[in-house]
């Protein structure tokens, strides 16, 4: 199989589909690897690296598109790579469609097979290629919103691991999951207050049993959530319903009611963002003030700390890549049901329930796509 790896075109996104490391693994089994020139060398994989692995440099990514069965990325395509996409060719990267239509319809117009890292399920249910870049927004959330926090920033001035004779800051996590879990592990080792909200009551139970008295649980309500908002300097929205469009669990008038120069950190942007008045921002300029509150709200937080991101990353997504290209992408989705689970679009139908339930459009079982 010929395997195309882009450089990615987002704003500030550093990261890449594959390393020389994985690329050395793909050739070894016979496939083509096909990179663009600089795909990774702001994060120190140069064309070089690549070449020794065994990959072919492209001067352009027209010619990655072009000659590639399979497409191999890291964040949505864009709309140029949409329109370079084609009929039978295969892409296998992050999509979050359920918060865009746009994107969607534009797949759904190229004919291409369209299998996203954030539905892969496991045998316990998780979801093993979301996981690694849950763990690394989580972590950056706690840094991030801290910084938002000094003065320059736009923030009130609190310092979240306080002094002594001085209260450390509240820190409030929406969400008990991967991401939730290690932004509250981040804001305990800084020294501040945590509180976690989860609507599982067995997931309360091992967050307690994993923190202890280091942070504070409670069961999500329209109260409970209120309260603690209103009374946190930091908010991480760290809610996931996998594929489908994030719940706004934090209103306009909650918003409105925190105190000037809070800090709102909303991880789940890419599915729509859990606060009313989150709006996608960038690296470039990751952040904007609404009823005095600073948010945070950039849909690739990982990409700050893209080395580290694309190496966790790979390390994930090599198995599930290697499967695509050592049976073709129908037998692999066949054999492998938690796989399948990734399929989105495929040849101009939605094939996720969540999204074609969330964007209103016609909705196609993979299993009918597949013939099984």
């Amino acid at each position: 199989m010929r395997i195309g790896v882009p450089k990615e075109i987002k704003t500030h996104e550093y990261r890449v589909g594959l390393t020389p490391a994985a690329v050395r693994e793909v050739t070894a089994n016979g496939h083509q690897v096909i990179v663009v020139q600089g795909a990774a060398a702001a994060i120190g994989f140069n064309d070089d690296a690549y070449r020794a692995a065994g990959a072919t440099i492209a001067a352009t990514a027209d010619e990655v598109f072009a000659n590639a069965d399979l497409i191999v990325k890291v964040k949505e395509p864009q709309p140029e790579e949409i329109a370079r996409l084609h009929q039978g060719q295969v892409l296998f990267t992050y999509l979050h469609l359920a918060a865009d239509k746009e994107q969607t319809e534009g797949l759904m117009r190229s004919g291409a097979t369209c299998i996203a890292y954030e539905t892969v399920t496991d045998p316990r249910g998780a979801l093993p290629l979301l996981a690694p870049m849950s763990e690394v927004a989580g972590r950056m959330s706690v840094q991030v919103g801290a910084h938002c926090l000094e003065k320059e920033q736009g923030g009130a001035g609190v310092l979240l691991g306080g002094v002594p004779g001085v209260a450390a800051g509240k820190v409030l996590v929406l969400g008990g999951g991967v991401s939730g879990t290690n932004a509250a592990r981040m804001a305990i080792g800084i020294g501040a207050r945590v509180t976690v909200i989860d609507r599982s009551l067995p997931r309360l139970q091992e967050l307690d049993q994993q923190f202890g008295a280091r942070v504070h649980t409670l069961f999500s309500t329209t109260a409970a959530i209120e309260q603690a908002v209103i009374d946190a300097d930091l908010v991480i929205g760290a809610v996931l319903v996998p594929g489908a469009a994030a719940p706004k669990l934090v209103t306009h008038d909650m918003v409105r009611r925190m105190r000037a120069g809070s800090v709102l950190v909303d991880i789940a942007i890419d599915q729509g963002g859990c606060f009313e008045t989150s709006h996608p921002t960038t690296h470039a300029q990751p952040t904007y003030v609404e009823e005095g509150v600073v948010h945070y709200c950039v849909t690739n937080m990982p990409g700050a700390v893209a080395r580290t991101s694309t190496l966790a990353l790979g390390n994930a997504t090599l198995p599930f890549v290697m499967a695509l290209a050592n049976k073709g992408w129908r037998q692999a989705l066949i054999d492998d049901p938690y796989l399948c689970a990734g399929l989105n679009v495929h040849a101009g139908v939605v094939t996720y329930h969540a999204v074609a339930q969330d964007l209103g459009l016609p909705y196609r079982p993979a299993a009918s796509v597949l013939g099984v």
